[in-house]
């Protein structure tokens, strides 16, 4: 990747099953890989996810079967280790990202909750043994609490949309005055997107709009 490159394409070698399971859901989230390993490391502490056990590597004997497509031994078939194609921002080991994509699968299963807000760090707990119905209220009055915090603290959409490049610094979270470059306006739309998406707990529609109408609106913005 040449110097200043916002995305890293890491091969992380893992079991079929895993890979099958991790494609499964980012399909259904309508997301790729990276964004769901991105979504937990914005969203718990990197020591809290290298904490989480490691699905590892695949074992010997599964292996999957490619036609190489370049060089000396084009068009030969090679039995490889499964892996998984993931889009992110350098500087990660492949431990930390399987253990990211491992958590999700484990949130999107019910088996982990994850609770932010107030003093607490971010963490990642199983759901007690036995009747669960008074560890789900507790989740649901803490979605409900967070829903609420972010009503407070989110913009409010521009009743007339975007037209100024000050606007859309500002449904973006950035202050009057402020000049990002564009690595940093990517980052604060991802950051905001995983909160605003439908698809979120506190997700609103009007908002996300607006986040991708000041994207488009902003030279270099989405899809750069």
């Amino acid at each position: 990747m040449p110097p200043g490159s916002l995305k890293n394409s890491y091969t992380v070698p893992c079991s079929s099953a895993f890979r099958q399971e991790v494609e499964a859901l980012a399909a259904r989230r309508k997301v790729n890989v990276g964004d769901l390993a991105r979504s937990v490391l914005l969203v718990l502490p990197e020591a809290t996810i290298a904490a989480f056990p490691d699905p590892g590597e695949p074992p010997s004997n599964d292996r999957e079967t490619v036609i190489l497509k370049s060089g000396p031994a084009q068009g030969r078939p090679w039995r490889r280790k499964p892996r998984l194609q993931v889009r992110m921002p350098p500087g990660y080991a492949m431990p930390l990202i399987r253990r990211a994509l491992s958590l999700a699968l484990a949130m999107d299963k019910g088996e982990m909750t994850v609770f932010v807000g107030d003093a607490r760090p971010a963490v990642a707990v199983p759901p007690p043994p036995g009747d669960d119905s008074l560890f789900l209220a507790a989740a649901e009055e803490e979605v409900e609490r967070l829903r609420a915090v972010v009503g407070v603290l989110a913009f409010q959409p521009l009743p007339d949309g975007i037209k100024t490049r000050t606007e859309a610094l500002h449904v973006l979270g950035f202050p009057p005055g402020s000049d990002p470059d564009l690595r940093a306006i990517k980052a604060k739309f991802r950051m905001l997107a995983t909160i605003h998406h439908p698809d979120s707990p506190y997700g609103n529609h009007a908002r996300m709009s607006q986040l991708n109408q000041a994207m488009d609106f902003l030279p270099g913005g989405r899809g750069s």
